[in-house]
């Protein structure tokens, strides 16, 4: 029985890894240009001590879609992040979306690259600040070797850079 359960987990950690991504900067319109580099891992960055993605500053209303096909998970209101959106994408990563306006879909269903998602907002802790997508990409299979002796470090075994997800460093 145990061979048989470990033979399916092992096919469907594989199966992750064999879809396609496209990793494409998930604000219609947005650049490089459009959030600051070394913000992901800054410090000192409020309550939660290290800011673990890129804020991707846009206009209030500018449309978020999906970086790379998506199954969304959740999508709700948390108190930090506002109006958010967590997606399971391939390679077993979870994508995380916050401070949006609107959320244009319900949770369970896959999403296309490219497909709306939702608006750029400035909800939970961003109001008052100049609407952004906080986005963020947290892997379920540990990189041990991208931890280091930063604060939280051992965190970015699991935390990946956007900017370098997105292809664009």
């Amino acid at each position: 029985m145990w061979k048989l359960i470990t033979l399916v987990f092992g096919c469907a950690v594989l199966l992750g890894f064999l879809f396609p991504e496209e990793n494409h900067i998930p604000v219609v319109g947005a650049s490089v240009n459009d959030w600051h580099r070394d913000t992901f891992w800054f410090e000192p960055w409020g309550t939660s001590g290290v800011h673990k993605g890129i804020d991707i500053f846009a206009d209030r209303g500018a449309q978020v879609v999906a970086p790379t096909g998506l199954i969304l998970l959740y999508r709700g209101e948390l108190s930090k992040g506002g109006n958010v959106i967590l997606a399971l994408g391939p390679k077993w990563r979870l994508h995380y979306f916050a401070h949006l306006h609107t959320i244009d879909r319900r949770a369970g269903v896959l999403l296309s690259s490219n497909e709306v998602i939702g608006e750029v907002g400035d909800t939970g802790n961003a109001i008052g600040k100049q609407p952004h997508l906080h986005y963020s990409i947290v892997s379920l299979i540990p990189y041990p070797w991208l931890a280091d002796g930063s604060s939280q470090g051992y965190k970015k075994a699991f935390y990946l850079d956007p900017g370098k997800y997105l292809n664009t460093r």
